[in-house]
């Protein structure tokens, strides 16, 4: 597979970049089908050179830009580099509002046992004695006691 991306020269501390179509299990100092144009990024101005016509070219043949090839591709004007871009995961898009929190859970409906798990009453313990309810007079009357005539 073909992959545009930069290929590092320069001295220590300064880097300079070759813009290079190369297969992806190679070295990236080695094996350059071709090299398309060179950015400098130190320095007071940064310097992005690059033959458009020719990447579009390699494009076309299946070659696929680096991350950092397609976002400097697209700085410099070249249309439908997003969908080589990756998104980083950890990092949340600047002005979006705060996450909702997530919903809560769902209750769990209970299951009804089978019918065969469970064990009769009667088998179960043995049954205690039935005790009649009190009974509670209801009206009863109580004589007025007598008493005596003085």
């Amino acid at each position: 597979m073909l992959v545009i991306r930069l290929q590092r020269t320069g001295r220590e501390n300064t880097p300079t970049y070759r813009i290079v179509v190369s297969e992806k299990t190679r070295h990236a100092k080695k094996g350059a089908h071709e090299i398309l144009g060179h950015y400098l990024p130190s320095g007071k101005t940064t310097i992005f050179k690059c033959d458009k016509e020719r990447v579009m070219y390699w494009i076309s043949k299946g070659a696929i830009p680096s991350d950092t090839m397609a976002r400097l591709l697209k700085r410099d004007g070249a249309e439908g580099m997003e969908k080589y871009m990756l998104r980083y995961a950890k990092q949340r898009p600047k002005k979006d509002p705060p996450p909702e929190p997530p919903a809560p859970a769902p209750t769990p409906v209970p299951v009804a046992e089978p019918v065969e798990a469970v064990a009769p009453a009667a088998e179960a313990a043995p049954a205690a004695p039935e005790v009649a309810p009190a009974e509670t007079p209801a009206a009863t009357e109580v004589a007025p006691a007598e008493t005596p005539a003085a």
